[in-house]
């Protein structure tokens, strides 16, 4: 039997669950491979909203991965400045056949170094964060550079997976794994994207993420001055 492929995604304070569970649904479908929650420490993880997680691995106790995974939230504002995560990352992609991310998930890409002159991905609200790390802003709902991997905003973690399951074994398997998931996609509004949503909503939405951006663009500024 071939060797399982090891995937990990990080759990962390404040992730969005959506970032994590879409793909988590579609790795767990892959015959032969193991799939690991990634924190600190063996500890229930609160995401941004109820749902709270238990890693089922530590950092320390983690094997070397064959893909990475960095889901995106409010909590990774923080991530970027966690000197211990972003040496965690760093350690696994030297091995690593994929380095990826879904959402906000980038931006910590990026603070680790890892997307430099790569193009990448992230939520359209964080657009303007990502090119401080040398990356090439991609407005892809999932951008494939070289083992790069990333997804736009929480929805787009599942299209990212399908994409990625492609890639690490064949089409037909994320076709199967789409079709028992009976992921077919049919919007009741044409508002997933500010290309689309009317301006009413886009604008409402961009004051009220508007603090959120101000202390994320600052963060990131602080991090490159470094």
């Amino acid at each position: 039997m071939a060797t399982p492929l090891e995937i990990g995604l990080l759990v962390f304070p404040d992730f969005t669950q959506l970032d994590l569970t879409g793909p988590v649904q579609v790795f767990s479908s892959l015959p032969n491979a193991n799939v690991h929650l990634l924190w600190k420490r063996i500890e229930p993880v609160k995401s941004d909203g109820p749902i709270v997680l238990s890693p089922t691995k530590a950092f320390a106790d983690s094997p070397q991965l064959d893909v990475i995974c960095v889901p995106g939230g409010y909590g990774t504002d923080a991530l970027m400045e966690d000197g211990e995560v972003l040496a965690f990352l760093r350690q696994q992609s030297r091995e690593a056949a994929y380095v990826t991310s879904v959402c906000t998930g980038s931006l910590v890409l990026g603070a680790a170094g890892l997307l430099k002159g790569y193009r990448a991905a992230t939520h359209w609200s964080a657009r303007e964060a990502l090119p401080y790390f040398d990356a090439i802003l991609s407005e892809e709902r999932v951008c494939v550079d070289r083992n790069r991997v990333t997804g736009g905003g929480i929805t787009a973690g599942i299209d990212f997976a399908l994409t990625l399951v492609s890639l690490l074994v064949d089409r037909p398997t994320a076709e199967a794994i789409q079709l028992r998931m009976e992921y077919n996609p049919a919007p009741p509004f044409n508002a997933g994207s500010p290309d689309t949503a009317p301006r009413q909503v886009l604008a409402a939405m961009r004051e009220k993420m508007a603090p959120g951006q101000a202390r994320r663009l600052e963060a990131v500024r602080r991090i490159v001055a470094r």
